[in-house]
This record gives structure tokens, C-alpha cells and sequence, in this order.
């Protein structure tokens, strides 16, 4: 019988984050399972246990739209994890899609307006990356604001074992966590590219912190946002930060990085730029 792991996973994975008292459920005595029990979902998604069990599992047994939202509901799933648990639901295929070295080369392509654009824009950090955070093209600002910009980089294996990235977020913890749910939002159901499977093996076997991340199964779109960093040359920047979806690619993003003008960020932004 054919079977789904990634949804499999994500509904153990889910589960085990959500508490009785979550979900105004009442227990009595010792419990031996983190988080919810398996009837305790099927009694709030209004499923039987035996039928919940057998998603678990992974089995492919389609389950309807319908019954997907109420799983959402009884794990407490915000909406763009319910649109991932949808997603995931789909029938997995077979095998993974063979990529050739054209396919790859044409994935890693950045269009020559795009490239063009970020010499243009030289007054700010920018930088575009794939769906798997690899820095494909970025202007000489954005590489000065950090070295983990630079293309050929990806930023989130970067920030995870490049020590001095921890040194640069005032909020480095709330970064990774962002940064690990929004590699799962951007790979969706796609999670056997092998791609996504190196990149995730070689970080999990490096950093326990991402491998905890991971396994939490967060999905957070990529959103705009801002940041304290603590640069080692021009000091403190609060920047902003907007994620511009590239069309016509394969989940390229131009990230760009801002001060609010005639700011104290934005003169330091201007050093960073032109030193002295």
C-alpha cells in the first residue's frame, strides 16, 4: 500500500505540540505520550480512532478537504499550516524528479534586468535566493551587511554554523525559527527533492539546534519584517526587510534590506557602503 511520510510526519509531529489543556481536554493521572493521544485527535476532529491511526501512518487513504480542516482545527493549526497539511496530503509521487545539469543550471538562473537591478540599487542590502535559501546573485551592500550573502552562500546553513551569524541578530533565536519554518513553507510537499535532502541532512547532523527546529514542523511563510543587527563595523542597524516573490521562476525571492530614512541606520547603511 503506498504511503505518505511527510504527512505522516507532520501530523506526529503537530500532535505532539499541542497539550489537553490546549484544547480544554481534561486528564487524570501520569501521561506517557507528549502532547495530545491519537483518539484524543480523532475525538476532536469527529474521526474514528482507527481511521486517524491509519493517517497517521501515512497510509494514502485521500482524506477529503473536509476532514483536513478538521484536523487543522483539533491541532490548533494556523492557516498557512493548514495549507501545508493540504499540500502534504496530496498522493506523493512515486520518485523524485531526475534533475539534469540543464535543469539545475536553469533553476540557478537570474535574469539580466534582475541582476541589472541590484547594481542599480546599490544604496541598500539586496540579494536573490531559491526556494532552498542559496544565494544566487546579490549586490556588493548586501555581502558587506553579511559575508553569508554572498552568492553560491545558503543563508540558512550560514546561520546555523557560522558562529559569528549568532553575534549579528539581536534576536537570533526568533531569525532561525522564521528561517526554518519558511524553508518548509517554501518546499511545500516537495520535501524528497534531493536538494532540500542534502541541505537538511548536513544541517542536522551539524546542529542539534536546527535539528530540534526541524522536527518541530513550523511553517511560516516567507513575510517582510524588521531587524536589530549588531554589525561589527558600523555598530547597531534596524533594517527592514522585504521578500519580493520573482515570477516566472522556480520560488526565487528578491530579499531586500531598508532603514527608515534619515535614520541612524540609514547613515550607518551609507558608511557600510562607502567607507572611508
Amino acid at each position: 500500500m503506498q504511503k505518505n511520510p511527510a504527512f505522516s510526519d507532520y501530523l506526529k509531529a503537530r500532535r505532539k505540540l499541542v497539550r489537553p489543556q490546549d484544547v480544554d481536554l481534561h486528564t487524570y493521572g501520569r501521561r506517557r505520550v507528549t502532547g495530545l493521544r491519537r483518539e484524543e485527535v480523532a475525538q476532536l476532529a469527529g474521526i474514528s480512532v482507527d481511521y486517524y491511526v491509519r493517517l497517521e501512518q501515512g497510509k494514502d487513504h485521500h482524506p477529503s478537504p473536509q476532514i483536513l480542516d478538521a484536523l487543522a482545527r483539533a491541532l490548533m493549526l494556523d492557516p498557512p499550516s493548514t495549507l501545508h497539511l493540504h499540500r502534504l496530503a496530496q498522493p506523493p509521487p512515486g520518485t523524485a524528479p531526475v534533475l539534469t545539469t540543464e535543469d539545475l543550471a536553469a533553476s540557478d538562473t537570474v535574469a539580466p534586468g534582475l541582476t541589472h537591478l541590484l547594481g542599480t540599487i546599490g544604496n541598500v542590502p539586496a540579494f536573490v535566493q531559491d526556494r532552498f535559501m542559496t544565494v544566487l546573485a546579490a549586490n556588493p551592500l548586501a555581502i558587506a551587511l553579511s559575508p553569508r550573502n554572498a552568492p553560491g552562500k545558503n543563508v540558512l546553513r550560514e546561520a546555523f554554523l557560522d558562529p559569528a551569524e549568532r553575534e549579528l541578530y539581536e534576536d537570533y533565536d526568533q531569525v532561525m525559527r522564521e528561517a526554518v519554518a519558511g524553508l518548509r513553507a517554501s518546499v511545500g510537499e516537495r520535501t524528497n527533492d534531493p536538494r532540500l535532502v542534502r541541505l537538511v541532512t548536513d544541517l542536522s547532523e551539524r546542529s542539534a539546534y536546527f535539528l530540534k527546529l526541524w522536527n518541530r514542523h513550523d511553517v511560516r511563510p516567507k513575510v517582510a519584517g524588521h531587524r536589530i543587527l549588531h554589525h561589527p563595523v558600523v555598530g547597531d542597524l534596524e533594517l527592514f526587510h522585504e521578500k519580493l516573490a520573482v515570477t516566472g521562476t522556480d520560488g526565487h525571492l528578491l530579499v531586500v534590506h531598508h532603514a527608515a530614512p534619515g535614520s541612524p541606520s540609514a547613515s550607518a547603511l551609507e558608511r557600510l557602503a562607502h567607507p572611508q
